[in-house]
């Protein structure tokens, strides 16, 4: 038998739209409210330079982390995610994605054989239309604007994210789901961003999620993973961000029942499937967009007294 977790000293608070917990020297807030309204869409489409705005923003959502011995904070919120999506002409390794039927539908407007005249188009702002995003948080400490983030070591075990820790059924003492964005793509797919927390007797855990099907197209998922052991010292945050992307039929391929394509909608599936699938061509060769998203970098921080000084 597992030897009994303590549960350490901390403190729950509540709110309408967000909920809190203070546990030894952090303090983490999850704040989750409605969609953004047209007043609140307005002045975040204006922050992102007129780019337009996914059907669902959550524009007031976000997750807040405050190690107050460093002062440390750390956050995620729907502008800073979307601030990482493309504003302008697509280039190499953006990861361009076309509507799998966007090249027919042109030759057959387009061809020698076409009577059908192009319509009439006014300019629109190129961007991204995917809204794919490589966010994975950031830093708030504006004092010295100090990163605190270096290359991990391969070679050291708490540079490395422990599964069987997380996987153990330890009590959870707090719990968050945080929606930023989500788009239907125009009913081509879907794309959209979505936080979750846990806090664990011995260790905080975050996954950002951003999962984008193109229907008949591709399948693209970039996950961060946060961890940190309340045992640590000097205080330790392990980040890992992961990108995979392959393409729609090879995915496909892999539901467990081909009459039910219900799992097709599911990120949990899906990142779990794009994981399976062979990192040469899930992590490398991708769906061949050239993403520059692609692969696996871990990166850790130390959270030092002092240590955001100039």
């Amino acid at each position: 038998m597992s030897a009994a977790i303590s549960i350490p000293k901390h403190q729950l608070q509540e709110s309408p739209n967000s909920r809190s917990i203070e546990i030894g020297d952090w303090l983490i807030t999850a704040r989750t409210n409605p969609i953004s309204n047209a007043v609140e869409g307005d002045a975040l489409q204006a922050s992102l330079g007129g780019i337009p705005l996914p059907e669902m923003p959550f524009g007031n959502n976000s997750l807040e982390l405050v190690h107050r011995t460093s002062g440390w904070r750390y956050v995620f919120d729907a502008e800073k995610a979307l601030k990482g999506v493309k504003n302008g002409q697509l280039e190499e390794g953006d990861g361009g994605v076309k509507v799998g039927y966007a090249d027919a539908w042109l030759r057959s407007r387009t061809g020698p054989t076409s009577e059908l005249p192009m319509p009439q188009t006014s300019p629109t702002r190129p961007y991204d239309w995917t809204y794919t995003t490589m966010y994975s948080g950031h830093d708030a400490v504006s004092a010295s604007g100090a990163d605190l983030w270096q290359p991990a070591d391969p070679n050291n075990s708490s540079h490395i994210i422990p599964i069987a820790e997380l996987t153990r059924q330890d009590p959870i003492l707090f719990y968050a789901e945080i929606p930023l964005f989500e788009d239907e793509l125009h009913d081509n797919g879907s794309s959209h961003l979505l936080v979750r927390i846990r806090v664990m007797p011995t260790c905080l855990f975050i996954l950002s999620r951003f999962t984008l099907r193109v229907d008949n197209v591709l399948f693209r998922a970039y996950d961060t993973r946060i961890y940190h052991s309340f045992s640590s010292s000097p205080p330790l945050v392990v980040r890992e961000t992961s990108g995979w992307e392959a393409p729609y039929d090879l995915v496909k391929r892999r539901l467990p029942r081909r009459d039910d394509l219900t799992p097709l909608t599911d990120p949990t599936w899906i990142a779990r499937v794009l994981s399976e699938i062979p990192s040469e061509i899930s992590q490398q060769a991708g769906a061949g967009t050239r993403w520059r998203g692609l692969g696996t970098v871990l990166h850790i921080a130390k959270l030092e007294p002092g240590s955001l000084e100039e």
